[in-house]
């Protein structure tokens, strides 16, 4: 049994093409719809029900286009809507939460001893403040330490189009980081799906021992294990295909969703 129905995936605007194009290379036999609400972005300065509301729209147009599962591939809206979406809609809702525990396992050793780990999440302030984050970082502060780092300003820079400014985002990276020894950081997670795109900045930030770590390769292989459990991945056969819609109509957020696509 196989499904050529589409996957649904959003985000508070152009982050989650991150996850997009994750599933792209996983899955290339997988139909993507991906929707950006770039017009209410960022979602992680808003109040929580703000994002639920936004959410539940999105995921209704996504159940309207008939789609298997929706990935919430954003982990502010994720944090403050993924338990009731899943209590209302009976597809599979498969959301993010920042890649905390695979920081943390780098310290566990052979031996069954751990190392504790000193692990900065960078996210977004809506993200650090829910309850559904506190319950992570509960499960792992007492063997490790855990600096929660909100980091607006990067998504700001994502959705203008400014990713490729070069001195701009290096001077927004260190007025967050440079609060921290870095030398002594395991690692960074970055717990928000825009700042995948700064990977390779964050690598020019962090001394080389400091692990990188997002959660978008653990998501989407959770994704294929749902889909296969219901027997609803695309036949092999299948061309795989994305289409990439937005909540703005502005030409230069569609310009910069297809280059963040093809980066």
């Amino acid at each position: 049994m196989a499904s050529t129905a589409p996957i649904g995936v959003f985000d508070s605007g152009l982050g989650g093409i991150s996850v997009a194009r994750q599933i792209m290379k996983d899955m290339p036999h997988e139909r993507v719809l991906y929707f950006g609400d770039s017009a209410n972005a960022p979602y992680g300065t808003r109040p929580p029900e703000q994002v639920r509301e936004l959410s539940f729209a999105i995921v209704e147009r996504f159940v309207r286009q008939g789609v298997k599962a929706v990935v919430i591939a954003c982990n502010t809206a994720t944090s403050a809507a993924v338990n009731e979406l899943r209590d209302h809609y009976d597809i599979p809702i498969i959301g993010m939460e920042p890649a905390l525990k695979v920081a943390c396992d780098r310290g566990d050793r052979p031996d069954g001893t751990h190392v504790p780990q000193r692990v900065i999440v960078a996210a977004t302030p809506l993200t650090l403040r829910e309850h559904k984050f506190a319950a992570l970082m509960d499960r792992f502060k007492a063997d490790n330490v855990i600096f929660p780092e909100p980091c607006p300003g990067l998504v700001e820079i994502v959705e203008h189009g400014r990713l490729s400014d070069r001195d701009l985002v290096m001077r927004t990276l260190h007025g967050y980081f440079d609060q921290y020894d870095l030398h002594a950081i395991d690692a960074v997670v970055l717990g928000c799906t825009h700042f995948v795109f700064y990977r390779e900045y964050f690598r020019d930030l962090l001394p080389s021992t400091a692990a990188i770590i997002d959660g978008n390769e653990g998501t989407v292989r959770h994704l294929g294990a749902v889909l296969e459990s219901l027997g609803k991945l695309a036949p092999e056969a299948a061309s795989g295909s994305i289409e990439l819609d937005n909540s703005s109509s502005d030409p230069r957020i569609d310009a910069l969703a297809h280059a963040l696509l093809a980066a």
